[in-house]
């Protein structure tokens, strides 16, 4: 096992081209403030105030399941640096046991896909890393506030999901796409700082960028297999693909996406299966939250954003029987 000086443990027992619908979302509030409902007015905006320096990550619910396939160990992770994780483009952090996996989800939160995932995860008394995108977090900062009070790792993905490799685009424009999905994702979740923990859109690592993370003391995920669930038919289909991959590493980082309903019906399955196969999920954690910026935290509060007409809650949380 080959671990560098960026990797701490603390241990303890127990894609490319991705489309997206862009429903309007509530304008940013102050971030002491519960956040309105989508079809609410939002309150006159105000900037987020700073995290304090650490940040407790709340505790996951006891396991009232026998079986479950559970947490086998959790580590924390020293992102001094910008360590990289993934062994589609970093080969130097190798901390992963034989038959260790880290379920990983990208592009959330979003209506009833997210809490889904989080029913399957809450089931097996398992956990994740999401990353959310910004623009995603200030559109249902309730459902990214639920990822955080279940105890699991929250990351970030851009501001708008924008691929930095792209030319037409400044540097001063990527590094606004890394530093507003990390205020927006403070905003959603009341204050509090999210781990530094990116995900690159489409996995395409700028080398510019990779330094620039390097200098904010973010670490950066790939993956060691992606499931292609964004390709996927049905449910079946991300099961088949991400076991075909998993079998045959042996151990790695999965790469899903909790913003589509395949991945969302698959989950059960594929928890099911990996504590049938002998796998085990680490949970990774941040040693310390990341510092968002003050003007970018500046900067989010002047989207002008239009409110939607319609709330797209589900209907479960809108009518409730109380009498029959």
């Amino acid at each position: 096992m080959r671990v560098a000086a960026g990797l701490i443990f603390a241990v303890s027992l127990c894609a490319p081209g991705v489309a997206w619908s862009q429903s309007a979302p509530p304008k940013p509030a102050a971030a002491a403030q519960t956040a309105p409902a989508p079809a609410q007015a939002a309150p006159t905006p105000a900037a987020p105030q700073q995290a304090a320096a650490t940040q407790v990550q709340p505790a996951r619910a006891p396991c009232n399941n026998p079986d479950a396939l559970g947490v086998a160990r959790t580590v924390e992770i020293d992102t001094t640096g910008g360590p990289g994780f993934g062994f589609e483009h970093f080969k130097e952090l190798d901390f992963l046991r034989d038959h260790e996996v880290v379920l990983t989800f990208d592009d959330g939160p979003w209506v009833e896909n997210t809490p889904a995932v989080l029913k399957a995860l809450a089931d097996q008394c398992t956990t994740g890393i999401f990353f959310s995108i910004g623009k995603h977090a200030t559109y249902y900062p309730e459902i990214l506030k639920q990822v955080y009070a279940a105890g699991h790792t929250v990351g970030t993905h851009t501001w708008s999901h924008a691929t930095l490799t792209n030319k037409k685009l400044s540097e001063d424009q990527r590094k606004e796409e890394i530093e507003k999905g990390i205020s927006a994702v403070k905003w959603a979740l009341g204050g509090v700082s999210p781990a530094p923990f990116f995900r690159f859109p489409a996995l395409q690592h700028p080398p510019e960028m990779v330094t620039y993370l390097g200098t904010r003391n973010v670490a950066i995920f790939s993956c060691d297999l992606d499931s292609f669930d964004f390709k996927a038919k049905n449910a079946q289909q991300v099961i088949d693909v991400t076991f075909k991959k998993l079998d045959k590493l042996g151990k790695g980082i999965i790469l899903m996406h909790d913003f589509h309903k395949h991945t969302a019906e698959a989950l059960p399955e594929m928890l099911r299966r990996l504590k049938a196969g002998g796998y085990k999920v680490v949970a990774m954690r941040a040693k310390a939250p990341v510092e968002s910026l003050p003007q970018y935290d500046q900067e989010l509060m002047k989207e002008d954003v239009k409110l939607p007409t319609v709330s797209q809650r589900p209907v479960s949380s809108v009518v409730t029987t109380v009498s029959q």
